[in-house]
C-alpha cells in the first residue's frame, strides 16, 4: 500500500524523505553499519576514519531512497520513469541487438538496481536473472511487478533457462558481484582484496557468440543515469581467474563513481582464501 502511494511523490521529495529515513535507520542497525564500515575501509584504505564514517552515513541515506526506487520499479508509470532518465551510449546495446548472438548486460548491486532493471524494459525485452527473496510476499510482488512490464524472470539457480535465453538471443540482465561461497567461484582481486568471484559470467558468455556489455544505473541530482559501455573484448578467455579479474575491474570503476550508492551492507568478503578469517565483526 505504501509503495503504491510512494510513486506519486515527486522525485526530489522522494530523495529528501528517503535520505531522512536512512538517517533514522542508521543508529538502529549496528550489524549492517559495521559491515558497511568494514567493506568501505578495506576497499578505500586511503580514506581517513572520518571519511569512511561519512560515506557509511551517505550509504544509509541511499538505502532510504531505495525504498522509493523499488516502489517506482514495481508501480511507477513508464512516463514518470522515462522523464527521469538520461541515457548514454545506448548504441553499444542497440548495435549488439542487430546481430545474432547472446547478450549479457553486466551490472552491479547499486541501490537503484531494481529501478535500473525496470528502466531497461521501457525500450527492450530483457530476461532478469534474480535470486528469490526470503520474504515470499516481497518475492511475489517483485516477480509480478517486473512481469507486468514485460520482463522474463529467471531464477539464478535455473541455469538451463538462462542458457536457453542466451541461445535465443534474449538479453539477460546479470549482477555477479555477490559472495556465493567457494563453489563455482575463484579468488580474484576486487579493490585489491582477494575476493570469491563467480565464474558463471565467463561460462555463460561461451554460449551463442555472447557479448558482455557493462551496464550502469545510478541516481543523479536530477534523476537517473543509464549508461552502456563497449562489449568486453577478448572475453572470455581460457583463464577463469583472468576473466574474473576483468569483471571485477569493470565493477570497481562503476562503484568508484558513486560509492555511496553501492551495496556495502553485503558481506562481499566473507569467503576467504585458505580459510583465513574474514574481517567482519558480526558473522
Amino acid at each position: 500500500m505504501l509503495m503504491h502511494i510512494g510513486v506519486f511523490i515527486p522525485f526530489n521529495l522522494q530523495v529528501m524523505i528517503g535520505k531522512a529515513i536512512g538517517r533514522l535507520l542508521y543508529p538502529f542497525m549496528p550489524k549492517l553499519r559495521s559491515t558497511a564500515y568494514s567493506n568501505i575501509s578495506h576497499c578505500f584504505p586511503d580514506k581517513k576514519q572520518t571519511q569512511v564514517n561519512l560515506l557509511v552515513k551517505r550509504h544509509f541515506e541511499a538505502i532510504g531512497v531505495s525504498f522509493f526506487e523499488t516502489a517506482n520499479a514495481y508501480y511507477g508509470s513508464d512516463k514518470k520513469i522515462r522523464k527521469l532518465l538520461t541515457i548514454t551510449n545506448e548504441k553499444f546495446f542497440k548495435d549488439a541487438l542487430k546481430e545474432e548472438g547472446g547478450i549479457i548486460l553486466l551490472c552491479s548491486h547499486f541501490m537503484p538496481l531494481m529501478l535500473g532493471s525496470r528502466a531497461l524494459l521501457l525500450n527492450h525485452t530483457i530476461a532478469n536473472i534474480y535470486r528469490p527473496q526470503n520474504n515470499k510476499l516481497f518475492d511475489k510482488t517483485m516477480v509480478r511487478g517486473y512481469k507486468k512490464n514485460g520482463a522474463v524472470m529467471i531464477k539464478s539457480t535455473d541455469t538451463r533457462s538462462i542458457v536457453k535465453a542466451i541461445n535465443n538471443s534474449l538479453p539477460i540482465w546479470y549482477a555477479p558481484d555477490q559472495d556465493l561461497g567457494k563453489n563455482n567461484s575463484v579468488f580474484a582481486p576486487f579493490f585489491g582484496i582477494q575476493t570469491a568471484t563467480t565464474t558463471a559470467t565467463a561460462r555463460l558468455a561461451k554460449n551463442n557468440n555472447t557479448r558482455v556489455i557493462p551496464y550502469n544505473f545510478t541516481r543523479t541530482k536530477k534523476g537517473y543515469s543509464m549508461s552502456f559501455e563497449k562489449p568486453i573484448s577478448n572475453y572470455p578467455s581460457n583463464d577463469p581467474i583472468q576473466d574474473a579479474t576483468v569483471i571485477n575491474k569493470i565493477l570497481e570503476k562503476q562503484i568508484s563513481k558513486t560509492p555511496e550508492q553501492y551495496l556495502w551492507i553485503h558481506r562481499r568478503f566473507k569467503t576467504r582464501p585458505n580459510d583465513e578469517n574474514n574481517f567482519y565483526k558480526y558473522n
